[in-house]
């Protein structure tokens, strides 16, 4: 049920306020969160009606659950959305449901464009968004300042009145308990905390030899780690670190790129610490995600390419169930002027 924010909410939005999470990716909420401010957002909430938006308590039961906003259309009828969820009420719908139902109340209201946005790494603010039929539209480089200080991205969505706006199934779903394992390897969504040792693998000689691309950073590889959620829940990519399931160091990467829906294919790459390899670490890490993305996803073909020298990782390849289909010839550039061939390979879903 949604209502207009009443003074008997006071508490509970003091207590979704101060959580850690909601501090977070709220960045322009005072922290730590008080009655007072409580009070001065309830002020708020009367005058945004009052200006033509809206503000609703969400609640389930009767009780406080989150928060749903909408600013004054603008003169071309098209209204901005933003939302809370409590954290006592997270992964139960509750916010998607009433972002979707606002979004129509909205439209029924003659809006016929509503937007929302969210910071690149706020994976549940964009799940909530796809999930309630928002698409979508581009990213804002460096937008807003997190509570930390640092810059981050910002992803645009929208619904637009002829939308249909059904929730599309992820074409990658999220790993059921957050992580692969077979016991020896287990395989997690890369995280920042991973970024030295994934960077430190990438300068390693026999790695960076068949890297493709200039050089990076470590706040590039930090960078890169703090995409992986919103790459993952968008459809485009699954980047995992391979760790030593029973010490749990990082051994290595592995990804699933180059999704391309229409054909139904994926590429596989990876790379290994050097001190982890000759141990099956590699091969165990594709089969892995091979097999959860056969039994898991639409995919068709998944592919895979090594240079013409790289012997290891055709091996890996090889005992990972793939066969050699094809030659790209002088491919590959080299940092001495010449090119070299690409040797792709084929794993097919099995009939």
């Amino acid at each position: 049920m949604l209502r207009r924010p009443a003074d008997s909410d006071a508490e509970a939005i003091v207590r979704a306020c101060d959580d850690p999470v909601t501090a977070r990716f709220l960045y322009v909420l005072p922290s730590p969160y008080t009655l007072q401010d409580a009070r001065d957002y309830l002020r708020a909430a009367e005058a945004k009606w009052a200006e033509g938006g809206a503000e609703f308590t969400i609640t389930e039961n009767g009780h406080y659950v989150g928060a749903i906003g909408v600013r004054p259309p603008d003169a071309w009828g098209v209204a901005e959305i933003g939302y809370l969820a409590a954290p006592w009420a997270r992964g139960k719908g509750v916010v998607t449901t009433a972002t979707r139902a606002v979004t129509d109340w909205l439209f029924d209201h003659g809006v016929e464009r509503v937007e929302l946005s969210a910071a690149v790494e706020n994976i549940a603010s964009l799940r909530v968004a796809f999930k309630a039929g928002f698409q979508e539209e581009g990213r804002r480089r460096d937008a807003k300042v997190m509570r930390d200080g640092r810059r981050t991205d910002i992803i645009t969505l929208a619904r637009i009145r002829r939308d249909p706006g059904v929730a599309a199934e992820p074409y990658l779903p999220f790993f059921d308990g957050g992580e692969l394992s077979d016991g020896v390897v287990r395989l997690a969504p890369m995280e920042v905390a991973d970024a030295p040792d994934f960077h430190r693998m990438m300068l390693e000689p026999s790695v960076a030899a068949y890297a493709f691309g200039p050089p990076t950073t470590l706040p590039d590889s930090e960078r890169r780690c703090r995409y992986t959620g919103y790459w993952w829940v968008s459809g485009q990519r699954i980047e995992l670190s391979i760790k030593d399931a029973v010490s749990g160091e990082f051994a290595g990467h592995v990804q699933l790129a180059q999704v391309q829906p229409m054909i139904g294919q994926g590429m596989i790459g990876y790379s290994l610490m050097p001190e982890f390899r000759g141990r099956g670490f590699m091969t165990r890490a594709v089969r892995l995600l091979v097999d959860w993305a056969f039994a898991n996803t639409p995919l068709h073909r998944i592919v895979a390419g090594t240079d013409l020298g790289n012997q290891p990782s055709q091996q890996v390849l090889e005992r990972a169930g793939f066969v050699r289909e094809l030659t790209h010839r002088e491919l590959f550039p080299k940092e001495d002027g010449t090119r070299s061939d690409e040797l792709e390979w084929l794993r097919l879903r099995p009939r």
